[in-house]
């Protein structure tokens, strides 16, 4: 009779506790994990592997990453080559086949997006360009729901028993982007057309969303530092096109950036790709958004 209760008693722990365990979830970035907690809800534990200051292309991977990657039970990647050449090695270490290959507990964020920047050959005299196109493309609100479509579609092949919730949530921040949309898009219109400086070429998707021209750099190529030759040609172009932001990631370094706009008389806008990248935007992917539009809006406006 007492084994009976036991048994009984630990059949029910199991199960209360199998009912309980949250889907593990790894990103490599923090713009990746803002969006699969908002699809996830309560339902998922979420872990970005790079830091939301650090530059995503170059991350200093540790042993740590591989134990995070073996637990996972979904991996989500921009699977546009972003972290191609820090993230694979981690795969292999971490021999987790869930999330390898085409499991479902593999996501590759970039399925449906329509990429910007395909070159048509591969140079890499350029610098360091990608064949997959610009990686960056989840800095477009309207690519942020085709990326949080497609958690759910794997948070529901992996956790089928909470597919429900998964889609109740990815419909809820769908709305959300749509209705605070409308008010982004009004809230840039003044400046459609207005042309910005960055230090590197990341913002293609933010610029053809919002009507802003950003196709000049402080990187005379991408992932090669500034050179004194080019800032003199940036103030040179700047000046004549009368160009007065300039852009700074959060990773970067914003001395050349402000020494370049001291002689020109512009200013800069510490920007990121990712929540948390910059202060005011630790609320997750729509208060990362308000924040950009905030902020490059006042400053083409000339209010700081």
């Amino acid at each position: 009779m007492k084994l009976n209760i036991l048994l009984a008693t630990t059949a029910l722990a199991i199960t209360a506790q199998t009912a309980l365990a949250k889907l593990n979830v790894v990103a490599t970035t923090a713009d990746f994990a803002a969006v699969a907690r908002e699809v996830g809800g309560d339902k998922v534990d979420v872990t970005a592997l790079a830091k939301p200051t650090e530059d995503p292309h170059f991350i200093d991977a540790n042993p740590g990453f591989i134990s995070k990657l073996n637990r996972a039970d979904v991996l989500i990647e921009g699977g546009a080559e972003l972290e191609h050449g820090w993230l694979e090695p981690l795969l292999q270490g971490a021999r987790n086949p869930k999330i390898t290959g085409a499991r479902p507990g593999h996501v590759h964020g970039n399925v449906g997006i329509k990429m910007l920047g395909v070159p048509a050959t591969l140079d890499r005299s350029r610098g360091d360009i990608h064949a997959g196109g610009n990686p960056h493309y989840l800095i477009d609100p309207l690519n942020a729901k085709i990326v949080a479509a497609n958690i759910a579609e794997a948070f529901c092949k992996v956790d089928a028993k909470s597919c429900d919730t998964y889609r109740v949530n990815l419909k809820r921040f769908q709305e959300t982007i749509d209705a605070r949309l409308v008010e982004w898009q009004k809230q840039m219109a003044p400046h459609k057309g207005a042309s910005l400086v960055a230090y590197h070429d990341s913002w293609p998707y933010f610029a053809e969303r919002f009507g802003l021209k950003i196709d000049t750099f402080l990187e005379p190529k991408p992932g090669i530092p500034p050179t004194p030759s080019h800032v003199a040609s940036l103030i040179q172009k700047m000046r004549e096109q009368n160009v007065r932001v300039i852009l700074v990631d959060a990773y970067v370094s914003r001395r050349q950036a402000e020494s370049l706009a001291s002689k020109i008389g512009a200013v800069t806008v510490p920007v990121s790709h990712f929540p948390a990248g910059v202060k005011g935007t630790e609320g997750g992917y729509v208060q990362l958004i308000d924040y950009l539009v905030n902020s490059i809006s006042q400053a083409l406006a000339g209010k700081k």
